[in-house]
């Protein structure tokens, strides 16, 4: 199914691999130029190399979403490649596992909202200028299914999804007016590399994880970006300031 875009060009944070790859892929399938942003380097240019190959427009910018002045340098250096921004996803995040909530460290607790909230934020902050500017456009944060409810041994990260939920819901409504939506995709367990490695250490967990979902699996990568994709495409025009839950019925127990 094609989906119908009406403006030119995506930047994706978190780029360099998993979901944050598989979105970028799909905008470049749709036809727009696509900045991908990571601070993975190698994996980021290989984002973007991927998309060059099939025939599309993609750069690749290396940015740390936490740092003020390399998020505002990252949206110079779209506006310079392409000329514009009309969809960010804003993806780059970071998963720590904890124990109970009074075992958690105080550099876990940084480490954890200074990327998944301070980065996103800061990247809105900044995207939200050249919206404005040019009339409108479209912004999906990822959140996450703990973000939504309680996630027993991963407290910090729980409530730094349920912090990039508040942000989406705020902003969606403070700029509704202004033809900018904002929106967030909450996924349960999906296969990435990241996932890879845990169920390498601990196959139980992936037994654990598949079990927890209602179909029976875990989800796809292609399956977030397709939800990224529809919350950006003019179809979802009346579509703003929801967190979408992509999770195979998880949270419908």
């Amino acid at each position: 199914m094609s989906l119908s875009f009406s403006g030119q060009v995506a930047l994706v944070t978190g780029g360099a691999a998993g979901i944050g790859r598989a979105t970028a892929l799909a905008f470049a399938n749709e036809g727009l130029k696509v900045v991908v942003s990571d601070v993975d380097v190698a994996g980021g240019e290989g984002t973007a190399g991927l998309i060059r190959d099939a025939g599309g427009q993609a750069t690749f910018v290396r940015c740390d979403v936490t740092r003020d002045a390399e998020v505002k340098a990252l949206m110079d250096a779209t506006v310079a490649a392409y000329g514009r921004l009309d969809y960010a996803f804003n993806n780059a995040g970071i998963e720590i596992e904890q124990g109970k909530l009074a075992e958690g460290t105080e550099a876990e607790f940084d480490a954890l909202m200074g990327v998944n909230v301070k980065g996103v934020w800061l990247c809105m902050k900044h995207q939200i200028p050249l919206l404005l500017a040019q009339g409108g456009g479209a912004i999906v944060n990822t959140a996450s299914v703990a973000g939504l409810g309680a996630a027993p041994k991963m407290s910090i990260y729980s409530a730094s999804k349920h912090a990039v939920i508040g942000l989406t819901k705020s902003a969606a409504v403070e700029y509704a007016k202004k033809k900018i939506r904002v929106n967030a995709v909450c996924p349960a367990v999906i296969d990435t590399d990241m996932f890879r490695r845990a169920y390498e250490a601990d196959p139980k967990k992936g037994e654990f994880a598949a079990a927890m979902h209602p179909v029976g699996r875990i989800g796809k990568v292609e399956e977030i970006a397709t939800a990224v994709l529809y919350l950006c495409c003019d179809g979802a025009a009346f579509t703003t300031g929801h967190a979408l839950a992509v999770d195979g019925g998880a949270t419908a127990i």
